[in-house]
């Protein structure tokens, strides 16, 4: 994951076309807060073996894909970033003209210079820059700090859009506001520890474009960009308004990273929030384990933190874990590149032969994407598994034919099933990298003592009731329902942030059941598994220069068992090693006696060491993961299965029940699957959404009260009699005016790509004279056509119709309301 991304904001020139004068400090501000707390019982019981007596199994939570050795993906896609003319409306005009290209290390560099503090060295005695170079400069910094954080260089994202942040798409608002809201995001992230607020934004900024100013800030911070976090400026913020009278009531399905994230940033809007947790601690798949043994007459006490699932922060530029880790004050140790192969019989493998392979195998993979090109411009609807492609591709080039050459690809394979949680026969070839241009740059970071300490924080004053395992969820147009060991939680509306692999189980049931395009994406995705086996030791046999280093198999099958150690030495406060287990094997690893994995891993090790001289001695403590069976997961993270796509992560994002229910983890996260801060994104993503619903609920004509059962009156009901439909277009009119002009909601069914079955439903705002035209055109292609060419419409999804769209709605509800009962 990430490191917080800070940036010093530069002195700004000032002139008649400039707003920025240079920046004043930044006070601490704000009162204190209170919030209630619920202390977590004692922790969820852990099989944990003492050899030679037993093995033991564990629970915990998932690991995202971790550094070294990780991924073997292709280059970041990110488009070409061009500074308009537009940009430098703010600002005095630059004199440079040239497009500024996304350059990774240079991002890296930049960061780091904001990490320690640093300013921009000038190298030589020339020339100090003017004030326009060093202001087009800074706005280049900016720019690239956005991008970094999941920004567009030159658009606005579909939040953005959704938020209404410019009256007009393109054009100088829409550069104007990418350039205010650039600017508010570095100089907050130039130091997370204070609260940035929008009078800070305007010292640097011309007193005409305050409603800028305004709209940026507002966008950021409802959406969990700024002032985020756990510095005591932030937690000391007082709460803001809440959206409406009594403050609507938020009922969180897991204590989850996503859920903690969630329920504490709806907290700072006003909500009130209660979590619902199943076990008795926090952080579901990112879990902390304290392994010991005490000092005997023959061996020192010893004592390592252990991360049984969640481990790494997998690029530290942009990642808000790195940005929670600034706050607390808390070291990163960044994973070491080296990590020599060893051979079955502990031989290590030939540096030059592991080069040419590694260079091979990657180019398999270029190979694959090609096609893929292919398959996707072609035949659209065809899809087969990775696996086969690159086994296909192997043959036809005769790429790794000697033993040795096939146990290197092999390992290859298991590291790249790792970093997919799944068996290469199960992803998807054309989409299993579809987040690839979206990972978070930089190096991949340890958190000495282990994640738990974000836990814990993240945790704390949060109103959590431990040991409720939530088996329905029952929603309707007045509330949700939320049943739980016998006992019945009411609210306005309900967070789930429960695992892919719960949902894939059936573990809740949702009444009404969820729409028929949820549960077929639910069903798509795969959601895979990562063992482990942590083992703690009398002391470091292997030596602390390394921070991994791997293992080769001669049997295909077993490529995933043992192929990666990860050394914790350094950061686990013990002499800690962890194996991982991963593809066919971490499948398998659950069948098989704890036991009988200690045997094998220490066969391992004795056989990479003993040739050397160095005596593997006997593990004090040994821990054994098993995901797939854990009742609170059935499995690590998700992946891209074969015949799922990037859109699969976008439906489990959605809402349901007309904004009553909504889910947040890394499987609803297109962009960041698969990660801790994937999944604490998506929280902050829902508690902005269920803001912007509960806000305009609170505008909406009062309904009768009914009971929480289905919304009798909810979009798709009112569809089923529409006023008037051609092709696949529906339409309703506005009950309230009946001129040509007068507004009407049309909804338009795109057929499901992946499934052929269930619609896709979009929507737009058109007057009556307009349905009249489209209706007297022949093809569903035509009319979308001459809608976007003729009409300028652009169409949105159900959460998107902004408050005009809402208000018709809302008018024709209340409508059939009446007519119903008359």
């Amino acid at each position: 994951m990430e490191e917080p991304d800070s940036r010093n904001t530069p002195a700004m020139a000032s002139s008649r076309n400039t707003p920025f004068p240079p920046p004043a400090e930044v006070p601490e501000t704000t009162p204190p807060v209170d919030a209630p707390r619920t202390n977590p019982p004692p922790d969820d019981s852990e099989t944990i073996a003492t050899l030679p007596d037993g093995g033991g199994g564990g629970g915990g939570d998932a690991p995202p894909p971790v550094a070294g050795r990780k991924r073997r993906r292709r280059k970041k896609q990110f488009p070409g970033m061009v500074p308009t003319a537009c940009l430098r409306v703010l600002r005095p005009s630059s004199a440079r003209s040239a497009s500024v290209v996304y350059n990774e290390k240079l991002l890296d560099e930049l960061i780091q210079m904001q990490i320690n503090d640093a300013g921009p060295r000038r190298r030589g005695r020339g020339r100090p820059p003017s004030s326009s170079l060093r202001l087009a400069r800074e706005l280049d910094v900016e720019a690239l700090i956005a991008m970094a954080v999941g920004f567009p260089i030159d658009s606005l994202t579909e939040e953005e859009i959704e938020a209404n942040v410019v009256p007009v798409m393109g054009g100088v608002a829409q550069s104007n506001y990418i350039v205010v809201r650039n600017h508010i995001l570095a100089r907050w992230r130039s130091n997370p520890s204070v609260w940035v607020t929008e009078a800070h934004a305007m010292e640097s900024i011309r007193s005409e474009h305050r409603a800028l100013v305004s709209t940026a800030y507002a966008f950021l911070l409802d959406h969990g960009f700024i002032n985020f976090g756990l510095a005591s400026a932030v937690i000391a913020a007082p709460r803001r308004r809440p959206p409406s009278l009594p403050a609507p009531t938020v009922l969180v399905v897991g204590a989850g990273v996503a859920g903690l994230a969630a329920a504490r940033h709806l907290l700072s809007l006003g909500f009130k929030v209660a979590i619902l947790e199943g076990r008795g601690r926090p952080g579901g798949r990112v879990f902390t384990k304290k392994m010991e043994c005490c000092a005997s007459s023959t061996t020192p006490g010893v004592v390592a933190a252990a991360d049984l699932g969640g481990s790494v922060l997998t690029g530290i530029n942009g990642n808000p874990f790195g940005v929670l880790a600034r706050q607390l004050g808390f070291p990163l140790h960044k994973i070491r590149d080296l990590c020599p192969l060893y051979l079955p019989d502990g031989r290590p493998v030939d540096t030059v032969i592991d080069s040419h392979l590694e260079a091979a195998f990657n180019q398999l993979l270029d190979k694959v994407c090609k096609l893929r090109q292919a398959v996707i411009d072609e035949l659209r609807s065809v899809d087969v598994s990775l696996g086969t492609a690159l086994e296909a591709f192997r043959r036809a080039y005769g790429f790794a034919n000697s033993s040795e050459e096939r146990m290197l690809l092999n390992w290859h394979l298991a590291n790249l099933e790792y970093a997919n949680a799944a068996p290469l026969s199960d992803l998807s070839m054309v989409y299993w990298d579809q987040d690839d241009p979206y990972e978070m740059g930089g190096d991949h970071c340890f958190i000495p003592g282990g994640n738990g300490h974000f836990i814990r924080a993240l945790a704390e004053n949060i109103p959590i009731f431990y040991g409720r395992t939530v088996t329905r969820i029952q929603y309707g147009c007045d509330g949700v329902m939320v049943y739980a060991n016998g006992q019945v939680f009411r609210g306005d509306m309900a967070l789930c942030t429960v695992s892919l692999g719960v949902l894939k189980k059936g573990c809740i049931e949702f009444v009404p059941e969820l729409p028929q395009q949820k549960q077929e994406a639910i069903k798509r995705l795969g959601f895979g598994l990562l063992n482990k086996v942590l083992m703690l030791f009398p002391h470091d046999f292997w030596g602390g220069g390394i921070d991994t280093f791997g293992h080769l198999t001669e049997d295909p099958s077993d490529r995933g068992e043992f192929f990666l150690f990860y050394s914790y030495s350094s950061v686990s406060g013990g002499p800690l090693l962890v194996a991982l287990v991963a593809g066919e094997a971490a499948i398998k690893f659950e069948n098989t006696s704890p036991i009988k994995h200690v045997e094998r891993v220490l066969g391992v090790l004795r056989g990479i060491f003993t040739p050397k001289g160095i005596e593997v001695p006997e593990p004090l403590q040994v821990i054994c993961t098993r995901w797939g069976s854990d009742k609170f997961t059935y499995g690590s993270y998700s992946y891209v299965a074969v015949g799922s796509s990037g859109d699969d992560y976008d439906i489990l994002a959605e809402s349901v029940g007309d904004g009553r229910v909504f889910f947040a983890g890394e499987a609803t996260n297109r962009r960041y699957p698969a990660t801790m801060h994937g999944a604490l994104l998506s929280g902050f993503r829902e508690a902005a959404n269920i803001a912007r619903v509960a806000r305009r609920r609170s505008t909406m004509p009062v309904m009768d009260k009914v009971d929480v059962m289905e919304d009798p009156l909810n979009l798709d009901y009112l569809f089923q009699t529409p006023d008037f439909s051609f092709g696949s277009f529906s339409v309703l009119y506005d009950p309230c005016s009946s001129g040509s002009e007068s507004t009407t909601l049309v909804r338009v069914g795109i057929g499901d790509k992946n499934s052929g079955s269930a619609s896709l439903f979009l929507y737009c705002l058109i007057p009556k004279k307009n349905v009249t035209d489209l209706a007297e055109i022949a093809d569903d292609d035509n009319r979308l056509n001459m809608l976007y060419r003729s009409f300028g419409t652009k169409f949105v999804g159900r959460n998107g119709l902004g408050s005009a769209g809402e208000s018709l709605v809302a008018r024709i509800k209340v409508a059939r309301t009446t007519n119903l009962k008359t």
